[in-house]
């Protein structure tokens, strides 16, 4: 996300209208718009990786895997996202056709220019989602994948996967598989 808003203060309803008609993505905080920025190879490498895994995982569920153009709405802090990927098994989403309301998982591949807000206020901004069970980062610079989960107390836990353990789960969908498939084709670099 490009940090300098576009224009004066927009509603909702006029932000995506602005959305429908532009050329350009943009993310909604507060009445503000955001121009996103694109992506290097290994991160949309990795975000095909894991969108293409969890869809054959869940096909015939019920639930749906969106890609990073389906927008999450957390409508009591007045936001939109575009997460990486996100899932969504709750039949209210059906409702809408640009937005998501009720993910139980969200999935950021990190990059140099987001990371900091990928963990920081994004991430505090998703807790808001009382159906997001887990909120997941992948690494483009090295094999590492962290997973925040709600637990039974309401409270965030991390588990962090590394070569070490070869595989990675995420349990709001009952989805196990191994990082080599996760980091298939990724080249890594020192710079992104």
């Amino acid at each position: 996300m490009i940090a300098s808003p576009q224009q004066s203060y927009l509603t909702p309803d006029e932000y995506l209208q602005l959305e429908d008609a532009s050329n350009i993505k943009h993310e909604y905080i507060d009445g503000q718009v955001f121009a996103m920025a694109g992506a290097s190879d290994p991160h949309v490498t990795i975000a095909l990786n894991i969108a293409t895994l969890l869809r054959s995982h869940v096909r015939g569920s019920g639930c749906r895997v969106y890609i990073a153009d389906m927008k999450a709405r957390i409508e009591s802090l007045n936001r939109f996202y575009y997460p990486d990927v996100m899932v969504t098994c709750d039949p209210r989403d059906r409702e809408t056709s640009t937005y998501k309301c009720f993910p139980s998982l969200i999935v950021e591949v990190l990059s140099d220019f987001t990371e900091a807000f990928d963990r920081g206020d994004k991430f505090v901004d998703y807790q808001e989602l009382e159906s997001l069970r887990e909120y997941v980062l992948i690494n483009t610079k090295r094999q590492r994948v962290e997973c925040f989960r709600r637990n039974e107390q309401g409270l965030w836990v991390l588990q962090s996967y590394t070569p070490q353990q070869t595989t990675f789960r995420l349990d709001s969908i009952g989805f196990e598989s191994t990082l080599e498939a996760l980091y298939e084709d990724v080249t890594f670099t020192t710079s992104q």
